[in-house]
């Protein structure tokens, strides 16, 4: 999943191919290939049908607990050394790890290095509220305290991207 809002960029861009070809009063044929022709975005798609785009889009949000029926916070963990940023991925985890919240990794970003910096992610679904602030807050504030020196940690609340 690149990005939360893939299957609305995809409905949008069919749109606007399908307005295009209708404004230039050509007849013919948009064709699309694809790995996936039963997916219900093309097929929304097809009959130019948002209404039912939207309420199968929100049915699948709901059912996978994705905004908006929670938010998701990703921490990006970085640094030029990999084997530090592992274990300071690790620790990070631990201090983070919390029943009330599901945290997903650490695991390697799904781009692992740039610029020779090595990066690694978690990603945690919850309600923000000021007690989730609070506990990742104090969360960092611990990490903090430990030995990883050299490594950078970005937190991004409801990122436009997971990748």
């Amino acid at each position: 999943m690149k990005t939360l809002e893939a299957m609305k960029e995809l409905l949008e861009c069919l749109y606007k191919w399908q307005e295009e070809r209708g404004e230039r009063k050509r007849s013919g044929r948009v064709i699309i290939q694809t790995y996936n022709p039963e997916n219900f975005c093309i097929e929304h798609a097809k009959e130019q049908d948002y209404d039912n785009f939207y309420n199968t889009e929100i049915a699948i949000r709901k059912g996978l607990n994705y905004p908006p029926f929670c938010d998701i916070v990703m921490f990006g963990i970085s640094g030029l050394d990999e084997e530090e940023v592992v274990k300071a991925s690790k620790k990070l985890y631990s201090i983070l790890k919390n029943d009330d919240i599901n945290i997903f990794g650490p695991a390697p970003a799904p781009v692992n290095k740039i610029k020779n910096k090595h990066r690694w992610r978690m990603i945690a679904k919850c309600k923000l509220s000021g007690s989730t602030v609070d506990w990742i807050n104090s969360s960092l504030q611990e990490f903090y305290k430990s030995k990883h020196k050299n490594v950078t940690v970005i937190v991004d609340v409801n990122p436009g991207s997971l990748m």
